[in-house]
């Protein structure tokens, strides 16, 4: 069963009304202030630890890791042969695709998308950013997105495998809470999305494929 039909069937067991899904994640949450972080309840801010089973398969893939590195170096020597015996139309390819993610770098930094979040803790976004792990303490979510707003499923806790048979709703954002936007207007093919609330506060989610469904999506349904 390929990724995208596991979505879509997870999306018919949940009984959500989804265009477009993806699995996704954010990046760390920064320590909220004090007084934000008590009036909240004192939520968990990171994720729960690797379970058992994945942190054993870690260790017993750890004696591989010599090799791997060296496959890895050897890729980028391989890689390094083929740039240099490039055509001249492929090098300015190259060279023109460098440019590109320069300039997205640019516009990152620029609209401050390096951050999880806005910064505001009492913005509609970091309120629901100390929530984020209350809802599940796994450490991705499969979002959907479709005429219902923002669904995000995920195991209740973490675990290694089985992540869509396991998943289940632990969040809603209604059309009228927040959507969901490509900050580039589809111009870079990168894997940052923003839910954008309401009150112009924003969340940062990473999505597994670049220019995923709901990149498509978010360009078909600006907010």
């Amino acid at each position: 069963m390929t990724r995208r039909s596991k979505q879509s069937e997870t999306a018919n067991r949940l009984g959500v009304r989804a265009e477009a899904g993806e699995w996704c994640w954010i990046g760390e949450i920064p320590q909220p202030p004090a007084n934000i972080l008590q009036a909240a309840g004192n939520p968990r801010t990171r994720p729960a630890r690797r379970p058992p089973l994945a942190l054993a398969g870690t260790v017993l893939g750890a004696p591989f890791l010599p090799l791997l590195g060296l496959l890895m170096l050897l890729a980028r020597v391989v890689e390094a042969v083929e740039r240099f015996l490039d055509t001249k139309e492929e090098k300015e390819r190259h060279r023109a695709r460098k440019e590109d993610e320069k300039r997205r770098d640019a516009a990152v930094e620029r609209g401050g998308l390096d951050n999880v979040f806005d910064g505001d803790w009492n913005g509609a976004a970091g309120q629901f950013l100390l929530r984020w792990y209350g809802h599940s303490t796994h450490h991705e979510r499969l979002l959907f997105a479709g005429p219902d707003g923002i669904v995000f499923a995920a195991p209740p806790r973490r675990v290694g495998l089985g992540r869509d048979k396991r998943a289940q709703v632990v969040a809603r954002l209604s059309p009228e809470e927040a959507a969901l936007e490509d900050p580039f207007g589809g111009e870079f093919e990168t894997r940052i999305m923003l839910i954008r609330f309401r009150d112009g506060s924003w969340l940062r989610v990473d999505t597994e494929e670049a220019r995923s469904e709901l990149h498509m999506y978010a360009l078909r349904n600006p907010s």
